[in-house]
C-alpha cells in the first residue's frame, strides 16, 4: 500500500471516530437530569416513588428542594449508585422512571392533568373538560404562574379541588382523552387563564375577570 493511500486511511479512521465521538458527548449532553431548582411532573413522580418507599418525607409538590436532594442521596446510597443527591439517566432508571429527552408531554404530564380535569370538571360536557385542561396550559405559558403542568396545579389556593379531596378520586376516562387534546394544543376555553362555576363560586375578584365563553357550568375568563 502506498504512503499516500496509507494517509488516506489513516485519516478516514481518525474522521470515523471524531464522528463517533461527537454523537456520544451529544447524547451525554442530552441526558435528563433532575437537581435542585428542577420543577414538573418528573419531579413530582420521583417525589411520589420516594415518599412510598420511605426515603421522603416533604410535600409532593414537584419542586425539587433540599428534602428531595436528601432523600434522592438516601436512595443512592441504599442503592449502591453514586451519591449525588441529582436524578440522572441511572437514579431514574434505579427508580423505574422513563424519561423521553424528545417527548416533553411526558405520561406523568397526562396523568396529573387529567386528575386535575377529572376533579375539577367532571359531569361537564368533554368540550368543558378540554378546555379545563387548556387553562392550566395557558397558564404554563403565561409568565404570570409557574412554568410546568405541576407548579400549576401545585400552586397554593389555585384549584379548590386539592383541598376539598376531589383531586385524589378516581379518574374519569374521558379526563385522560381531555388531557391530551389539552396537550396537543386543543383550546375550547379560547386562551382563558381562569375559569369559575358561577353558582358555587365565592370570590368577587373572580367575577371582575374579563368573560371569553361559557362551557358548561363553567365560565372562561382572561
Amino acid at each position: 500500500m502506498s504512503r499516500a493511500r496509507k494517509k488516506l486511511c489513516l485519516s478516514l479512521v481518525i474522521l470515523f471516530a471524531l464522528n463517533i465521538l461527537v454523537i456520544v458527548l451529544a447524547q451525554q449532553a442530552q441526558a435528563v437530569t433532575y437537581q435542585k431548582g428542577s420543577t414538573g411532573s418528573v419531579v413530582t413522580t420521583i417525589q411520589e416513588k420516594l415518599s412510598r418507599w420511605g426515603y421522603y418525607s416533604g410535600k409532593v409538590d414537584g419542586v425539587y428542594g433540599s428534602k428531595t436532594v436528601e432523600a434522592v442521596k438516601y436512595f443512592q446510597w441504599k442503592n449502591g449508585l453514586s451519591v449525588d443527591g441529582k436524578c440522572g439517566p441511572k437514579t431514574l432508571a434505579a427508580l423505574g422512571i422513563n424519561v423521553s429527552t424528545t417527548n416533553q408531554s411526558t405520561s406523568g404530564d397526562v396523568d396529573l392533568l387529567a386528575r386535575l380535569i377529572s376533579a375539577e370538571a367532571r359531569g361537564e360536557p368533554y368540550t368543558g373538560q378540554v378546555a379545563v385542561g387548556a387553562v392550566v396550559m395557558n397558564r404554563v405559558k403565561s409568565p404570570a404562574f409557574p412554568n410546568s403542568i405541576s407548579g400549576v396545579i401545585y400552586q397554593s389556593g389555585a384549584f379548590s379541588c386539592l383541598q376539598d379531596g376531589q383531586f385524589w378520586k378516581p379518574v374519569a376516562d374521558s379526563a385522560y382523552r381531555a388531557a391530551r387534546d389539552a396537550l396537543n394544543g386543543s383550546d375550547p376555553s379560547g386562551g382563558a387563564i381562569y375559569y369559575f362555576n358561577p353558582a358555587t363560586a365565592t370570590s368577587k375578584w373572580i367575577w371582575s375577570r374579563p368573560l371569553i365563553t361559557v362551557i358548561g357550568k363553567h365560565r372562561f375568563c382572561a
